[in-house]
């Protein structure tokens, strides 16, 4: 019992001393530019809009209202009214029926940014990026899967797995759209000592690093993982 016991504190000791590790590399990591740009190959690894899109598919994140869902919606329908002539696949979960259900809000709010309510169609069986593809090809005649162009707007690092699943499913032109958060145009500097308060804290206004990008670049390291290790479980399954 002892060595078991002997065994278990060493292996916390281990596991803590590494999680410590790759939490110091992390911080280091998110002091450069190299989550930015892993985050952005992410979102531009598949194949760009090369024709007039035929349909158009907006891939779902949470519920609405939320933060990933509402930006896609903007640029599902800023592409849409581009391309009126376009179908409308809203893919999210829901139940048939449901009039307060995602799909339908989700709908709602496309149809608010000017999107023509009789383009759009709710896809509401698949509950992962797989089921979603899986769908969308059962409600397009599978003759044309080879000649139509199809447009997939997704946060931008889930782009690759999307456009590679919609793939293995029969669609040959995949474009995409990344749903870019857009920055502030103005310039955030500003002078500590004009908002006062303790004159002993360390000045941070001149830092946007500080403030912005290093929190931000953790943030990609972590959207990064789990991507990654998305795709290598989607590669095994053999749905990539």
């Amino acid at each position: 019992m002892t060595k078991k016991k002997g065994l278990i504190r060493h292996l916390v000791r281990v596991m803590l001393f590494s999680g410590g590790i790759l939490f110091f590399l992390a911080c280091l990591l998110a002091f450069t530019t190299l989550p930015f740009r892993a985050y952005y190959h992410l979102a531009t690894s598949g194949s760009k809009i090369n024709s007039k899109p035929d349909v158009i598919v907006m891939l779902a994140g949470a519920g609405i209202p939320s933060e990933n869902s509402l930006i896609r919606a903007y640029y599902t329908a800023h592409i849409a009214l581009e391309y009126p002539d376009a179908l409308v696949i809203v893919a999210a979960p829901g139940r048939k029926g449901e009039t307060l259900g995602d799909p339908v809000r989700i709908s709602g709010e496309l149809v608010l940014r000017g999107v023509s309510p009789g383009a759009i169609r709710l896809a509401m069986d698949g509950k992962n990026t797989r089921g979603q593809a899986m769908e969308t090809a059962r409600m397009i005649p599978a003759s044309t899967h080879d000649s139509l162009q199809l447009v997939v707007v997704t946060s931008p690092e889930h782009i690759k797995r999307a456009v590679l699943a919609f793939k293995k499913c029969g669609f040959k032109h995949v474009g995409w759209l990344p749903a870019f958060e857009s920055s502030l145009q103005m310039d955030l500097t500003f002078e500590d000592k004009d908002l006062k308060g303790n004159p002993l804290a360390p000045p941070i206004g001149e830092s946007l690093q500080v403030r912005y990008q290093f929190w931000n670049h953790l943030k990609y390291e972590i959207l990064i993982a789990r991507e990654y290790f998305a795709l290598i479980y989607y590669k095994f399954r053999g749905w990539i």
